[in-house]
């Protein structure tokens, strides 16, 4: 292992007292807006269905992300298990409900951040991270005294804790949301979270702050926000209305990928509605009328 220099050193010493904090609120948990006060440590699960140890479902160079976080090396991803929604059309249901994966010690989800590296991916991807922040916040920190040069993706679903979020500021280079629903009877519905459009608002806002609009160079992603929105069958995502927070609350240049990627999956052949597909016609309504508020379109 190379020395550490002195200045990157001190430099990440700014961070040991985030660590401390968010490593308190693993246990009794508070990581994520559920607040269910787990104690996780002692394997006590909370809705995310994990313990404290970061599960890790699988690792590696990933292409079918956007562009600009693909470039010639892929998206160095790293897919989480378990998850703080309960979205009932979920894609990857195995391992966000099945909880799929297997548990790591922070040191060796630091190996797996330095070997992506060392493979040629362009960022680190962090998919489903909400849950386990606190362990992750001490890898990446361990991870750049080891000389992990790559930007941090922070890929989560939207629904994050206010707090968390704080103590990540200045450790994560691009914060990558979904914006999934833009009422209360929609989020309860489909994720079991009611208060997710509150609480993904102020989210967004606080990811903002601390990074600003996505910044691209050489066609690569490195810092800034972008905001992934999956439109849903008959409207129930309110596409429009969460296309309108984003250009007058956030930034009217904001970066936005408006998904076109539903198709039913899980529980969502129970639901009448959701066993439906977004129809072409609405989403590319969606996509021009983004345009239309000047945010910027991400493919």
């Amino acid at each position: 292992m190379k020395p550490i220099d002195q200045t990157l050193s001190t430099s990440l010493d700014r961070f040991q007292p985030a660590l401390v904090e968010i490593s308190a609120k693993l246990d009794p948990c508070s990581l994520c807006p559920r607040h269910c006060k787990s104690h996780r440590r002692d394997n006590q699960h909370g809705f995310c269905g994990v313990g404290a140890a970061p599960r890790v479902s699988s690792a590696g160079p990933h292409f079918g992300e956007e562009s600009i976080l693909v470039g010639s090396g892929g998206s160095g991803t790293i897919f989480f298990s378990g998850c703080n929604l309960g979205c009932v059309f979920c894609q990857n249901a195995d391992i966000s409900h099945g909880r799929r994966g297997r548990d790591l010690t922070v040191d060796q989800l630091v190996e797996i951040m330095l070997n992506l590296q060392r493979l040629g991916c362009v960022n680190i991807n962090l998919v489903s991270p909400s849950h386990f922040a606190a362990p992750i916040a001490e890898a990446i920190v361990k991870a750049r005294r080891r000389r992990l040069s790559l930007p941090i993706v922070y890929n989560t679903g939207g629904y994050d804790d206010l707090e968390t979020l704080r103590l990540l500021d200045g450790m994560i280079d691009i914060y990558m949301p979904d914006m999934k629903f833009a009422t209360p009877d929609s989020a309860e519905k489909c994720a079991s979270a009611r208060d997710y459009p509150e609480v993904n608002r102020a989210a967004v806002l606080e990811m903002h702050r601390q990074v600003g609009d996505l910044e691209i160079r050489d066609g690569l992603a490195v810092h800034g926000l972008l905001v992934r929105h999956l439109v849903l069958p008959d409207d129930l995502a309110g596409s429009a209305a969460i296309l309108d927070f984003l250009a007058t609350s956030v930034s009217p240049t904001a970066a936005v990928n408006v998904m076109a990627q539903y198709h039913p999956c899980h529980h969502a052949f129970e639901d009448p509605t959701l066993r439906l597909q977004p129809s072409a016609r609405h989403i590319y309504n969606l996509r021009s009328y983004a345009a239309s508020l000047s945010l910027r379109l991400i493919d």
